[in-house]
Order: structure tokens, then C-alpha cells, then sequence
């Protein structure tokens, strides 16, 4: 068995790496866990499942929604911009600064 580290923490805000979008992410899978969701993101047929996958509270353009989105998808976002999404106050404290600092609390 492979032991599995996710890159990315919780708060920390994210890019994709080819598509318009930008998210904070809220949770992780250490491997793939959305079976249903499978066929809609297999599009490129060298996603490995058995990589973390990452719950973002994203955006993308004038849309907001939530993405659930593999590891080798995902770099650092460095452009310091807030993340423009309704759900941000339900889960995170926002400091001067733009860091997200979890509450540790689910959505009701």
C-alpha cells in the first residue's frame, strides 16, 4: 500500500492548472471517492485515481460553485486576489492579509 500526502492544505488557495479556475480549498480525499462523478472527469484518460482530490469552494469567471479536483490539476495560486465565492464565510475566517483559516465547521 502507498502511503499518500496531499500537497495542497485546507485554506490554501488554488488555480488549475489548464482551466479558468480558482478555489479555496475546504477538504481532501486521499484518493478518488466521488464514483458517480467518475465518467464527467475522466476526459483525460491519464487521471490516476489514486492521487488526492481536492473539495474547492471555486470560481470561474461570474460562476461560483463547488469542484472537486486531483492533485495533478492544481498549482498555488500567487496572485493574492480573494477567492469570490458566497460559502467562504460559512467555513473560513478571512485575515487582513487574504489567508483563509479554517472554522472547522460544516455547512448547515
Amino acid at each position: 500500500m502507498v502511503r499518500m500526502e496531499a500537497k495542497c492544505t485546507i485554506g490554501q488557495v488554488t488555480r488549475h492548472r489548464v482551466y479558468d479556475l480558482r478555489g479555496v480549498v475546504f477538504d481532501v480525499d486521499l484518493s478518488f471517492s466521488e464514483e458517480e462523478g467518475w465518467r464527467a472527469i475522466t476526459m483525460d484518460a491519464r487521471l490516476d485515481k489514486e492521487q488526492p482530490f481536492y473539495y474547492l469552494l471555486a470560481e470561474s469567471g461570474d460562476s461560483s460553485y463547488i469542484a472537486y479536483v486531483p492533485e495533478q490539476n492544481l498549482l498555488p495560486d500567487a496572485s493574492g486576489e480573494p477567492v469570490k465565492h458566497p460559502d467562504i464565510g460559512e467555513l473560513f475566517d478571512v485575515d487582513d492579509d487574504g489567508s483563509y483559516h479554517y472554522r472547522g465547521r460544516l455547512f448547515q
